[in-house]
């Protein structure tokens, strides 16, 4: 099996001012093991739920999430909504349930599927459509889901966590079999984690509302960073000669964002701004590039052939083969490596699985 894999020579920076957050995915996913505070034995699922805007976390407490329930010997299912994918029915659910399948030879998926391969094999790109053929009634597909996930649930020998970042962006298919199914994941002992920016949430996306704020829903919003914690991040990135009046700018600047607030310091340091009040003006100039398209030209400085990878990453997600994403960005192994490396010491791409 793949395993999701840390840079290579890049050590994370510690998670500020999540702790309470930290916390609390450690103590959901110790539950599904039969760990608790009081001492029960007994095993407990349910939902996690983290919202934000843009930029103020979100991802990265997820990737910690799978890293901790990795650690801890759990079978994790993970997923993102896409902007350009959210008209795709049951988008997320292939990203969900395409990797466990795809170690299994057609015999074993149609044994594991049962009666519902037809009705879901399709709908989760595990099978081509027969042409001509009408779409499949998308409860039928849900109901089928039901039994894939919780067969999965019940035979994989491990606790199940299943992660879903940017769910605003996530299908409409998707969101409702999930909302539907988060009923059930306490009796199963699986644990179910979704991230969202709250007000991207669209109108007609009831099930998602539902979810967020569903009774037994652990919710967490994440609050921008403080002066501190962002003046720390400051002269990680400038020096520890930067002043109390330039880190308090980088805070009014972004308002604590945490994204933002790298992205300021990755520019001054590459500029070799001086971290002092007297340089403000120029800071609030970088600024405006941090809003605007400082990552894309971060990114394109790198190369046309790390572009290439970027963007093939970020279509097919870090859960498919770098060999795989290297095939469609066109490059060779070596070309591939370089690529990933470049990425990695940017920190735009942080994992990517190996094999």
């Amino acid at each position: 099996m793949s395993h999701v894999t840390e840079p290579r020579g890049w050590a994370p920076a510690p998670l500020l001012e999540r702790e309470s957050e930290i916390l609390a995915i450690h103590r959901a996913v110790d539950e599904l093991f039969g760990v608790s505070d009081t001492g029960s034995p007994t095993r407990r699922g349910g939902v996690l739920t983290f919202a934000g805007s843009g930029g103020i976390g979100k991802t990265t407490l997820l990737g910690e999430a799978r890293r901790h329930a990795a650690d801890r010997g759990c079978t994790v299912l993970f997923a993102r909504g896409g902007e350009q994918e959210k008209q795709v029915p049951f988008h997320v659910m292939r990203q969900l349930i395409q990797p466990t399948f795809a170690a299994l030879s057609e015999q074993e998926r149609r044994d594991v599927l049962g009666s519902w391969h037809g009705i879901v094999a399709p709908a989760l790109g595990l099978t081509a459509s027969a042409k001509g053929r009408t779409a499949p009634d998308p409860q039928g597909v849900r109901d089928g889901l039901d039994w894939v996930v919780t067969h999965l649930a019940v035979r994989s020998g491990a606790p199940v966590v299943l992660i879903l970042d940017d769910a605003h962006w996530a299908d409409a298919e998707s969101l409702a079999w999930l909302a539907a199914f988060a009923a059930r994941a306490e009796e199963l002992a699986m644990l179910i984690m979704v991230a969202c920016r709250p007000d991207e949430i669209p109108s007609d996306a009831a099930p998602l509302r539902a979810l967020m704020g569903r009774q037994g829903t652990r919710p967490h919003e994440l609050a921008p960073l403080t002066t501190s914690a962002v003046a720390r991040i400051v002269r990680e990135a400038l020096g520890d000669s930067a002043d109390d009046v330039f880190c308090r700018e980088c805070w009014a600047i972004t308002g604590g964002n945490p994204f933002e607030v790298v992205e300021l310091g990755m520019k001054g340091r590459d500029r070799g701004l001086k971290p002092h009040q007297d340089n403000i003006p120029q800071l609030r100039d970088l600024a405006s590039a941090v809003k605007g398209s400082g990552l894309i030209e971060r990114l394109e400085q790198l190369g046309p052939s790390t572009v290439r990878l970027a963007w093939a990453a970020a279509v097919l997600g870090n859960a498919v083969p770098i060999g795989i994403v290297g095939g469609v960005a066109a490059l060779g192994d070596a070309q591939a490596a370089d690529a990933i490396d470049q990425l990695h010491n940017a920190r735009i791409l942080t994992v990517l699985t190996s094999v």
